[in-house]
C-alpha cells in the first residue's frame, strides 16, 4: 500500500456502511487547512486574471489587435467611415471571433478529459502547472505581435491558445479547492479566490491606466511597444503570483489508479461517468446542477460581456468613463464576493445564488425601464448588478465542490467548464435577437435578464447540498 502524501487525509468511511463517502469534501474532515495554503490557492486567481481583464477584455485585443495597425497601409489611410475600411475592420473583429470559437471547441474537447486523467493520476498540480506555464508562454509570445497585417493571426492564435490553457489550468485550480476546504468553509474560500481575481485584475488595469496617463514616462510607444510590454508584464505578474500555489497547496487526492486509461479511451469513460451521474440518485443533483449552472453562469458572463456596450451605446459613456466604471465595478464585485463567501457557509450556496440572481434581475429591469434617467441610472444599477455577479460565481463553484463525487474533482470541474462553454451562446443570442427585433440596443438588457431568469428557474428544483 502506498504511503499517504503529506497534507492529504486518508479517505473516511461513512457510518455503518464502510463505503467511502460520496462527496469529496467529506474526505477532508473538519480540520481547516492552514491559512498559508488558503491564501496561496486564492493567489492563483489573482495571478491569472490580468490575462482576462487586461489582454482579453479592456486593452490588448480591444485597443490594439483589432486596431488600424493591423490594417493594410492603404486601407488604414482611408476615412473611418469609408465602407472599405469598415469592412476591413470587420474582418479583424470576425477573425478574433473565429479564434475565440476555435478556443471554445478546444475547451469542450479537452477540459473534462484532461481533468479526469489528472484525477486518475492524482496530478492536478502537474496539469495546473502545464496550463499556467503554457498561458505564460502565450502572453510572452504576444511581444512578437508587432502592428503589421501579417502578424494579426499570430496574435489571434496566441490569445486563443491562452484561453484554452487558462481554462485547463482553472479546472485543476478549482479541483484543488477540495483539498484545502471543508464543508464549513468552502464558500468562504471560494469567495476569497474569486474576490482576489477581481481585485488583482483591476489592480493590473489601474497600473496600465497610470502608465498611459503619464505617457509611459517618456518611453517611445512606437511599433505597438506599449501594448507588447503590457502583455509581457501580465506574463511576469502571472509567474510571480502563481508560485505560492505550487509551493504550499497539496494535491486534492491520492489518485485513482483503477481509472487510468489511454487518452482516447478517456472519452468513452467520460460518457459512462456522465450517465452514472444521472442514474445514481446520490449524484443526480450534480448532473442537473451542471446543466442549470451553465445557463445562469452564461447570464452572469453576459453582464460583463455587454456592460461596456450598454454604457456607451445606451447611456452615452465616453471611453475614459467606461474604464473608470469598469474599475469600480470589478472592485465592488471583488469586495462583495469575499464578504458573501461567509454567508455561503452559513446559508448554503443555493440561497446565495438565487438571492444574487434575483437581485440582478430586479436591477437589470430597473436599468432598462429607467434608461431615460441618464448616466446615474447606469452607475447605480450597473454597480448593483456587478455587486451580485461575484457572489453568484463564487457560490456556484462552492455548490459544485459540495456535490462532487470523491476522486472525480478534475473531471467534474472539467464538465463544469465544458457545459459553460456549450451554453455560451445563450446570452449573446438573446441579446442579438432582441436588438434585431426592436432595432434598439437597450432591449439587449432584457435579453440578459431573460437568461438570468431562465437560470433562476432551472436551479430551483436542484437539490441543495448539505
Amino acid at each position: 500500500m502506498s504511503e499517504p502524501r503529506p497534507g492529504i487525509p486518508e479517505p473516511v468511511a461513512t457510518a455503518n456502511s464502510g463505503a467511502v463517502a460520496v462527496v469529496g469534501l467529506d474526505l477532508r474532515g473538519e480540520t481547516p487547512a492552514p491559512k498559508k495554503q488558503v491564501y496561496s490557492w486564492a493567489l492563483w486567481d489573482w495571478a491569472t486574471q490580468p490575462f482576462n481583464t487586461v489582454i482579453l477584455t479592456f486593452v490588448f485585443t480591444a485597443l490594439y489587435l483589432v486596431g488600424e495597425g493591423f490594417l493594410p497601409a492603404d486601407i488604414a489611410a482611408l476615412d473611418p467611415s469609408d465602407p472599405t475600411r469598415m469592412a476591413a475592420e470587420a474582418e479583424l473583429t470576425s477573425g478574433l471571433g473565429l479564434g475565440s470559437t476555435i478556443a471554445a471547441f478546444g475547451i469542450l474537447l479537452l477540459a473534462p478529459v484532461l481533468g479526469q486523467r489528472a484525477d486518475a493520476a492524482g496530478r492536478q498540480k502537474l496539469w495546473l502547472g502545464i496550463g499556467t506555464g503554457a498561458l505564460v508562454f502565450c502572453m510572452l509570445g504576444l511581444w512578437f505581435v508587432e502592428p503589421t497585417p501579417s502578424l494579426f493571426w499570430l496574435g489571434v492564435a496566441l490569445i486563443s491558445a491562452g484561453s484554452v490553457f487558462g481554462e485547463i489550468a482553472a479546472v485543476n485550480s478549482n479541483a484543488m479547492l477540495i483539498g484545502i476546504a471543508t464543508p464549513k468553509n468552502v464558500g468562504r474560500i471560494s469567495g476569497l479566490g474569486w474576490g482576489f481575481g477581481y481585485i488583482g485584475g483591476i489592480l493590473a488595469l489601474v497600473i496600465v491606466v497610470v502608465l498611459d496617463t503619464f505617457d509611459w514616462f517618456g518611453m517611445s510607444t512606437d511599433n505597438g511597444l506599449a501594448y507588447r510590454l503590457i502583455a509581457v508584464g501580465c506574463a511576469v505578474w502571472t509567474i510571480i503570483f502563481s508560485i505560492p500555489i505550487f509551493l504550499n497547496v497539496p494535491e486534492p487526492s491520492l489518485g485513482r489508479p483503477e481509472r487510468k486509461v489511454g487518452f482516447f479511451a478517456s472519452y468513452p469513460l467520460l460518457v459512462n461517468d456522465v450517465k452514472r451521474l444521472y442514474r445514481d440518485p446520490e449524484t443526480r443533483p450534480t448532473f442537473w446542477y451542471l446543466l442549470s449552472s451553465a445557463v445562469f453562469r452564461d447570464g452572469l458572463g453576459g453582464v460583463f460581456a455587454f456592460g461596456a456596450i450598454i454604457g456607451t451605446a445606451v447611456f452615452g459613456f465616453e471611453t475614459q468613463a467606461i474604464i473608470v466604471f469598469g474599475i469600480a465595478a470589478n472592485l465592488i464585485a471583488g469586495v462583495s464576493t469575499i464578504l458573501a463567501g461567509r454567508l455561503d457557509d452559513r446559508l448554503g450556496p443555493k440561497r446565495i445564488i438565487l438571492a444574487s440572481i434575483g437581485s440582478m434581475i430586479v436591477a437589470g429591469l430597473a436599468v432598462f425601464l429607467l434608461r431615460d434617467g441618464g448616466t446615474t441610472v447606469f452607475w447605480v444599477g450597473g454597480l448593483i448588478l456587478c455587486a451580485f455577479v461575484g457572489p453568484a460565481q463564487a457560490a456556484a463553484r462552492s455548490f459544485l465542490a459540495r456535490v462532487t463525487p470523491a476522486g472525480r474533482e478534475g473531471e467534474i470541474f472539467g464538465l463544469y467548464a465544458t457545459t459553460g462553454r456549450a451554453a455560451s451562446w445563450i446570452s449573446s443570442g438573446a441579446w442579438t435577437v432582441l436588438i434585431v427585433l426592436t432595432g434598439q440596443t437597450a432591449f439587449g438588457i432584457l435579453g440578459i435578464v431573460v437568461v438570468l431568469a431562465l437560470g433562476f428557474v432551472l436551479l430551483l428544483p436542484v437539490r441543495a447540498p448539505r
